[in-house]
């Protein structure tokens, strides 16, 4: 195959709020493409984005989902186009986010009927983040109380002026059958099938089409010299060259068109799919960017054919690479899923080079050797088999089992390197996991090893041996648990994650610690004498040896400390590990024959266990720091529900986007449900992260066994 007959190809990353309708609009353009001989619908979960089981049973799209099509654009040119369908809801933002680390051009979807919701403008902001290319489509026009009128002020008022209606629909709810090309001054007429035929402007809509035409006319030849110098004499550009020139602007965040269609009934979606041809980059119009680290800096990458472009030799260094389908192969493993049936799947985007079924490649970020066992196209759950992928072309292939998400793959052996860094989304809601059998309790730790592979918004822990699961949100969560037992076969139960409550000391004390046992043979002996007081908080543990004249052997002396730590790490009165304590030894006694190293551990335990009896132990409570982005009406809401949870704030402050940013000191039993509340009190419209802080005295917590 020539390089002339190789289709542009395009990622096209569908982002949006909950119910804005991706999914859908993906339908329907793959229906309108052929690439499926009919449209499913998500309601009966015959979806090519929703195949999973956890997607179908709850209606929406969970994770990233991809599926090729092939178009002939207006120019006759073909192109290949690959969806990537994407979560809409909050929890599974970090879908989003690897869409848009391969993306060529981010649609975002709004409905006609909802309009500009808390999820559009969380989505907004994520792909502004990532610097990608952005057409808006107004879709579910079709709906009862569509009105993109509205929807457009709400879109302008909540992201500027830069949004250019490139369309508009003629007739709404049912009777939208037909749209308006604003740049060529044509209605696009629909029949039942989704095909169009040009017609005249009903006289109704020419006033208003005619007005957006001189607005974006205006616009786009502003940007261009040559074309505003004809304008402004006259002679107004064709609309394939106005097309030209928007589609520049559109690759540098300039301008953002939006398109209005249905994907239910194929209303304007054959249009959608011609202006992403011809306003959207394509794969081979951008850089991928890359992180170099260790040997085989910038330097030594500038050298090899592909790998060309900015960045010094130092390690963490970022790279632009261009891509070069004739440069050495690099590849982004952007996803990872378990499969139940094929094991891993990997899925891929070629930043330079070719890759080819039976390629071996060198891991630069793990240092692991891969084999490319058969590469394909995912077209939801249906695997497609094809022999390359070339530079900016995504597809898959199984087996890839030390390359986990965020790898690259090239054909060096030395040197290291990464993909540019995801945003980091922090994990705000967690449950323990209790396996239900043995046998679910031997598999876990490799399950939940796989499963934050898929998924690195997850994050595992433990607290004293109990595995915590910490995700974005109550739903996040349960379908990682639903995972665990659908692919790999793990059953748990899920319980509220525990407060990793501490305790320290409550005054100062003195004990001893004794040891004195006999029998047959050699018997156990060692006294010590300890002075234990509390430290300030975050000082966490000091041993301090003040023997003199030898009363506790020097070579006893760290048994006596290891003593110490066990008892301090087995709990206090209260059952929590005891911190801040100062355990001083300044006296002792011990036996030429029965003392050893393990009768002086053991008798420094029995020492600080009765030293805190004696003087009693505080509970401390561990708090965090909240940081809560909210719209400033909903800033007295978030103030008083912090307050009622017993919250410290630090700092109000107004955030770049003009909304204020809350920063609290809150305790961590107060924030087990914090996130779903949050969401509850301010619609959807919150950022929230929440870091550790530190440790601080709990109310009426002093106790004394």
């Amino acid at each position: 195959m020539n390089s002339a007959s190789i289709p542009t190809h395009r990622t096209v990353a569908l982002v949006g709020g909950t119910g804005s309708g991706k999914t859908t609009l993906a339908e329907g353009l793959l229906f309108r493409a052929g690439a499926i001989s009919r449209a499913g619908d998500v309601e009966h979960g015959t979806t090519v984005g929703d195949h999973d089981p956890e997607e179908i049973a709850r209606g929406t799209t969970l994770g990233l989902s991809l599926a090729p099509f092939n178009w002939t654009g207006p120019d006759g040119a073909e192109h290949a186009i690959t969806l990537a369908d994407t979560p809409g809801h909050p929890d599974f933002v970090g879908g989003v986010d690897t869409a848009l680390s391969v993306a060529d051009v981010a649609v975002l979807v709004v409905s006609a009927v909802d309009g500009v919701t808390a999820g559009t403008l969380a989505i907004w902001t994520a792909v502004e983040a990532a610097g990608v290319p952005r057409i808006v489509v107004i879709t579910q026009e079709d709906k009862a109380r569509a009105d993109f009128r509205k929807v457009l002020g709400e879109l302008h008022a909540a992201f500027g002026d830069h949004l250019w209606a490139v369309e508009l629909p003629l007739g709404e709810e049912q009777a939208f059958r037909a749209i308006a090309d604003v740049l060529s001054e044509q209605a696009l007429v629909y029949d039942d099938a989704g095909g169009h035929r040009n017609a005249p402007l009903p006289p109704e809509a020419e006033a208003e089409e005619h007005r957006m035409h001189v607005d974006v006319t205006e616009e786009i030849v502003s940007h261009d010299d040559e074309q505003l110098e004809a304008y402004l004499e006259g002679r107004e550009p064709a609309a394939e060259d106005l097309e030209r020139t928007l589609a520049k602007e559109v690759a540098t965040g300039e301008a953002v068109p939006v398109i209005v269609c249905s994907g239910v009934t194929g209303t304007g979606v054959d249009r959608l799919a011609d202006l992403l041809c011809s306003l959207a980059p394509s794969a081979l119009e951008h850089d991928g960017r890359i992180v170099l680290g260790g040997a085989g800096g910038a330097e030594d990458s500038r050298g090899a054919g592909g790998l060309g472009g900015e960045g010094g030799g130092e390690a963490g260094t970022e790279l632009r690479v261009a891509p070069n389908p004739e440069g050495e192969p690099l590849v982004h493993v952007f996803r990872t899923v378990a499969d139940p049936f094929v094991g891993q799947v990997s899925m891929l985007k070629v930043l330079s080079g070719v890759v080819r079924t039976g390629d071996r490649l060198h891991n630069a970020t793990s240092g692991a050797d891969e084999r490319i066992h058969g590469l394909f196209l995912l077209r939801g759950a249906e695997h497609l088999p094809i022999d390359a992928l070339r530079a900016g072309e995504v597809g898959a292939v199984a087996k890839l089992t030390e390359s986990p998400s965020g790898s690259l793959l090239w054909s060096r052996t030395n040197g290291t390197a990464r993909p540019a860094p995801l945003p980091r989304r922090a994990a705000v809601f967690a449950v323990t996991l209790t396996p239900a059998s043995q046998s679910d309790d031997e598999k876990l730790s490799t399950a939940l090893t796989r499963l934050v592979a898929e998924d690195p918004t997850l994050v595992v822990d433990r607290v004293g041996g109990t595995p915590i699961l910490r995700g974005l949100g109550d739903v996040h969560v349960a379908v990682a648990v639903e995972r665990l037992a659908r692919v790999f076969g793990v059953h748990v139960t899920t319980g509220p994650a525990p407060v990793a409550y501490r305790e320290t000391i409550a005054r100062p004390a003195q004990a001893e610690g004794k040891l004195k046992k006999q029998s047959g043979g050699h018997g156990q002996f060692a006294i010590v004498q300890l002075r234990v007081s509390p430290l300030p908080t975050g000082q966490g543990f000091e041993f301090v040896d003040k023997v003199v004249g030898g009363a506790v052997p020097r070579a006893y002396i760290p048994a006596v400390e290891k003593g110490a730590r066990d008892a301090l790490a087995a709990g206090g009165p209260q059952g929590h590990p005891v911190v801040d304590v100062r355990v001083e030894l300044y006296d002792g006694k011990s036996h030429s024959v029965d003392s050893s190293e393990m009768a002086f551990r053991t008798a420094g335990s029995l020492g600080v266990k009765a030293a805190l009896a004696e003087a009693g132990t505080v509970i401390l409570e561990p708090l965090s720091v909240v940081t809560v982005t909210v719209p400033s009406e909903l800033q007295g809401t978030v103030l008083t529900d912090l307050s009622g949870r017993r919250g410290h704030v630090s700092a109000t402050e107004s955030a770049e986007d003009g909304r204020t940013r809350v920063v609290a000191s809150v305790p961590d039993v107060e924030l087990s449900r914090y996130v779903l509340d949050l969401r509850s009190m301010t619609g959807g419209q919150a950022e929230l992260t929440i870091a550790p802080d530190r440790y601080a005295k709990a109310p009426n917590s002093s106790v004394k066994a």
